[in-house]
């Protein structure tokens, strides 16, 4: 057999549907491996960022690992942001590279080349994947495809890397007699299981049965190890309040009768306000970093008794001026298994006034004021953003983007159980979410509704995928928030340039196309919503086309992001713009002082 054949077959046998990539000659072998193979196929994309995130989405919905392919030098290259998005928010996804033959590979002489295209991408890819390596024997590769699974999935996920020269792709191997790799007895997520984890359990609820203002945080990392079912089961039967982070946005419904918002830097003031006021926080499946705590991760939660879980100790042991009273590594779902069975006769003092203030919080500091209804001659962000989330079914998956979209989107977007929303939160690249519906799209196979939300800047950074959509008729809809500018950094630049818009507007360097006419280019449906008076209407027009639909959505150029915490302050500096009397009694907590 040949192992290029075997590579394809290998990923039809785990369920791989689609791998998502561009040929080039040094991956031309296992790209035309395909054809031999059932159950599994190709998609094209324009560039190999666009294939690397599109890839990554595939991953996180599928229930299988997300495949994606290049070619050397260039082509291997290209991958990395996308690499880097699923290191960062620790999504499992396979990258394999074509390279040069053995033969042909520079090895230790000190040149820096003598294949053509040859990069030494292995290396390169180290820092941020679990596990990168070079074929090197054609009776290694079914080791080294089981070593690879193994650990994008083992503890806590992320991408991984195989190299394959050609002349080991064209080798011939017979499949019976490869070895395979055999996982160590121990898995890394499972130290804490038994008895340690009991004893940090019953630690934790000692404290929870003290707390008279107790908050849950729930994490990507509930998402990511299959936990929501037992995360509402843990709210439930410890009946506190709730927060998410953004990567956790999706696990728990806006309106769940405990959940009071985001929290953290973009945060809602409802949420900030719970988290600041808090005796007790346990936090699952965040890792807590200064987008959650502000810049002085001394001040957050200040006065509380704080529970940390999280399946990567290094994010436990951090510190950053932030210290958990009882420190649980473990898998999300292995705690929350382990916990609701201890709190089903769970008992803590009477919180129902802390509740109610919580939800007084929550409706009080709506993220929607009244007043961006009145905006004249364009939309509102906040306005789209949650007539978007009203009109939004059930079952859809919802990818925003990066920077004031994105921002718009955490904060005004009002989930619904079932719903799925993300993005690349960690690495946070222009660009992403475009490629990622595609990949989404495929995920779901066409089922359920997939909307892309991304700005004007960002959509240009991957606008080549529209000949992906058009080819392949990839049913996504695509919003673009379009102000004529990189609205986040003109803010950042007002902040601390005294709002010299110097390589982020019209006239400085920047400035976005006819998007409608490119995208009439493609063949495809347009849109374009102007004011409020036509964005339920084009809104549901968009939602309602069984295609891929492009809909430029028209700002105000000035379009701010509120409230906003400027970096390196904190949290409770996110709300300047309150009258201090107000504030102040918004606090149970004494205020938190800055020293002069």
């Amino acid at each position: 057999m040949k192992l290029s054949d075997y590579i394809i077959q290998y990923l039809a046998d785990r369920k791989v549907k689609k791998v998502f990539l561009i040929t080039g000659g040094a991956i031309a072998h296992v790209v035309d491996s395909f054809r031999n193979i059932k159950g599994v196929d190709y998609v094209c994309h324009q560039n190999e960022q666009g294939a690397a995130m599109a890839a990554e989405a595939y991953s996180r919905l599928s229930g299988t690992i997300g495949v994606s392919m290049a070619t050397s030098g260039p082509g291997a290259t290209n991958l990395i942001t996308g690499m880097c998005c699923a290191w960062f928010d620790s999504i499992p996804a396979l990258y394999i590279t074509g390279q040069v033959n053995l033969g042909e590979q520079k090895g230790s002489t000190g040149v820096r080349q003598v294949g053509f295209q040859e990069t030494d991408i292995v290396s390169m890819v180290k820092p941020v994947t679990k596990y990168a390596v070079m074929i090197t024997k054609p009776e290694d590769i079914r080791y080294e495809l089981d070593k690879a699974i193994y650990f994008a999935y083992e503890g806590r996920p992320g991408p991984v890397l195989i190299d394959v020269p050609m002349d080991v792709q064209r080798a011939n191997i017979d499949p019976k007699k490869l070895r395979s790799f055999v996982p160590p007895k121990k898995f890394a997520h499972d130290r804490d299981i038994g008895k340690r984890l009991d004893s940090k359990i019953q630690a934790a609820l000692r404290l929870m049965q003290k707390a008279k203002r107790p908050i849950i945080i729930v994490g990507g990392g509930v998402r990511l190890s299959g936990a929501v079912s037992e995360m509402l089961e843990f709210i439930k039967r410890a009946g506190f309040p709730v927060v998410t982070s953004w990567s956790g946005f999706d696990a728990v419904a806006f309106k769940h009768p405990l959940h009071v918002g985001q929290f953290g830097v973009y945060g809602n003031r409802g949420a900030n306000f719970a988290v600041q006021n808090a005796d007790f926080v346990i936090s699952v499946g965040s890792r807590l970093d200064t987008r959650q705590t502000g810049g002085q991760p001394s001040t957050f939660a200040r006065e509380a008794k704080r529970v940390m879980v999280d399946i990567d100790n290094a994010e436990i042991k951090k510190r950053r001026g932030y210290k958990a009273d009882v420190e649980i590594c473990s898998d999300a779902k292995h705690f929350l298994d382990a916990a609701n069975k201890s709190l089903s006769d769970f008992e803590g003092r009477d919180i129902s006034s802390w509740v109610g203030r919580t939800k007084t919080w929550k409706k009080t500091y709506s993220a929607v004021l009244p007043a961006y209804y009145k905006q004249k001659g364009s939309v509102n962000s906040y306005v789209f953003a949650k007539t978007l989330s009203d009109l939004t079914p059930s079952n859809a998956v919802i990818i925003p983007d990066d920077g004031g979209n994105l921002t718009w989107t955490m904060q005004s977007f009002e989930i619904k159980q079932g719903q799925r929303l993300f993005s690349a939160f960690g690495n946070s690249p222009m660009g992403y979410s475009f490629p990622a519906s595609i990949g989404a799209a495929y995920a779901v196979d066409f089922k359920k509704p997939v909307i892309a939300i991304i700005g004007d800047g960002s959509f240009q950074m991957n606008i080549q995928e529209l000949q992906t959509l058009f080819l392949y008729k990839v049913p996504a809809k695509v919003f673009i928030l379009n102000n004529h500018s990189y609205g986040i950094i003109k803010q950042f630049q007002d902040s601390l340039f005294d709002g010299r818009y110097e390589a982020s507007s019209p006239g400085k360097g920047y400035a976005p196309p006819d998007f409608v006419a490119i995208a009439k280019a493609y063949k495809l449906k347009t849109v374009t919503i102007k004011n409020h008076k036509e964005l339920s209407r084009k809104i549901k027009e968009v939602l309602h086309f069984k295609g891929p639909v492009i809909c430029d959505v028209l700002l105000d150029k000035d379009q701010k992001l509120m409230p906003k915490l400027e970096f390196g302050n904190a949290i409770e500096d996110l709300w300047p713009e309150i009258d201090r009397k107000e504030f102040a009694a918004n606090m149970i907590v004494k205020p938190f002082k800055k020293k002069s």
